[in-house]
């Protein structure tokens, strides 16, 4: 187990450099100057003396192999830069917005477990009847529904029937729990309900499958009962490719919560990606997809850490 950790944890590290380099080049390349959308943005003529003294205040005239080193250095020790737009460190921007977006997160994909488990497996076990044509059609649903679209139904639902919206001002748990439970638990559930639909179909699947192998045969040939087979045989195995994608729509989640954050008004990491792409500010872009790129590579690790755990197998091969 121990050098099954210390593989992943090398594939980790030269990932991690090698989205580092990516990440650094494909912004120096990309059109636009930040200085004079900053200075120039309301059509103020500017000199380029001005223009000149400003990049160099912000450390944009050095040269690129200096930005670089700069770049791995500060990723190190947790230095991110400075936004060039706030002059604010990006560690900070991100870390005010963070903990919205990632309370989010998990509380759509438990939601979306905790929904999406009964389904697929009840699903499975009555294929081919009403049941099972019953979820599936809400499966479907759930995934072509758009988002944006289903949380505007829902604002829409709330404001008509109950005259209340969720609170759009930004809130604590310790404040005020349960001013914060309800600005998250509507956009939680337009989230959850469409990732419960992509597992749930997953789980049905490999339910399906897994309900055909020998070793289910035996068990049952065997006599033992039939919640025993489903739970500790059946259910066991067919997890493992739905750990897979609860963990990457996890990660997903982190960057993709843009358009709810959007509908809902929720100043999270996704709507500050916007915003700083709106602003062409590269200093803080790079942060914000550095840390969605360290996400997808650590719910990828602990993955291949659960999968270790459900099947020991696993560990033998690798």
């Amino acid at each position: 187990m121990g050098s099954f950790i210390l593989r992943q944890s090398g594939q980790f590290l030269v990932t991690l450099l090698g989205v580092a380099l990516l990440i650094f080049f494909l912004l120096r390349v990309l059109p636009g100057d930040i200085v004079a959308v900053k200075l120039m943005g309301d059509g103020i003529t500017v000199s380029p003396e001005v223009l000149a003294a400003e990049r160099a205040r912000l450390g944009l005239d050095a040269s690129i192999w200096v930005q670089l080193w700069n770049w791995i250095t500060g990723l190190f020790t947790l230095n991110l830069g400075t936004s060039l737009w706030t002059e604010r460190p990006v560690v900070q921007e991100i870390a005010e917005r963070l903990p919205l977006t990632l309370e989010l997160a998990v509380m759509s994909t438990v939601l979306g477990v905790i929904i999406a488990l009964p389904l697929g497996i009840a699903a499975a076990l009555t294929r081919g009847t009403l049941i099972d044509q019953g979820i599936r059609v809400s499966t479907v649903a759930g995934l072509s529904i758009p988002g944006f679209w289903l949380g505007l139904l829902v604002q829409t639902f709330l404001l008509s029937v109950f005259g209340w919206l969720p609170p759009v001002s930004s809130t604590s748990w310790a404040s005020d729990p349960m001013g914060r439970f309800s600005q998250l638990i509507f956009p939680a559930l337009v989230v959850g309900w469409r990732m419960s639909a992509m597992l749930s179909r997953m789980l049905r699947s490999s339910m399906l499958e897994v309900l055909q192998e020998d070793y289910i045969r035996t068990a049952r040939a065997k006599g033992a009962r039939p919640r025993a087979v489903i739970v500790h045989h059946a259910a066991r195995n067919a997890l493992l490719p739905t750990v897979t994608l609860v963990g990457l729509e996890f990660a997903f989640l982190l960057g993709g919560l843009t358009i709810t954050e959007q509908v809902f008004s929720l100043n999270g990491v996704g709507r500050l990606l916007v915003q700083a792409v709106t602003q062409n500010d590269f200093m803080l872009i790079q942060g914000l997809v550095m840390l969605f790129a360290v996400t997808f590579i650590l719910v990828n690790f602990f993955v291949e850490m659960l999968y270790a755990v459900l099947d020991p197998r696993i560990r033998v091969q690798r």
